[in-house]
């Protein structure tokens, strides 16, 4: 397991788990360092799904939305899928706003996720 930059990445068969460790993920350079990792994770071991999980996490800025479309984008040409769980209501809202609810797949919690992503 890797932490750096706010952000612990492992896998789970083919699955990735990103798991975010701050109640408010805003640093814009924290962001950016995540948004490489995970980056360059998904190029190293080409998983066929990430789950995103947002356990504990109380706000995040706009960015944060970026990093989650920039994985999408890099896991399309295989048809991977990103999905979303454990995540605090007043934060679903922004994903509802931005009609982001209907291009990621949302969980309770990660053992669903994986479960459903299997």
């Amino acid at each position: 397991m890797t932490k750096k930059s706010g952000v612990d990445i492992t896998s789970e068969g083919n699955t990735a788990v990103a798991v975010f460790q701050s109640a408010c993920v805003s640093d814009v350079e924290e962001i950016a360092t995540a948004s490489a990792r995970i980056r360059d994770f998904i190029s190293q071991y080409q998983p066929r799904a990430i789950v995103f999980d947002f356990s504990g996490v109380k706000f995040f800025s706009s960015q944060v939305l970026g990093l989650l479309l920039e994985a999408r984008a890099q896991l399309q040409p295989q048809r991977g899928q990103v999905a979303v769980c454990a995540l605090d209501e007043q934060l679903h809202r922004v994903f509802k706003i931005t009609n982001l609810d209907k291009i990621f797949t949302f969980h309770y919690d990660r053992q669903t996720a994986l479960a459903e992503l299997s």
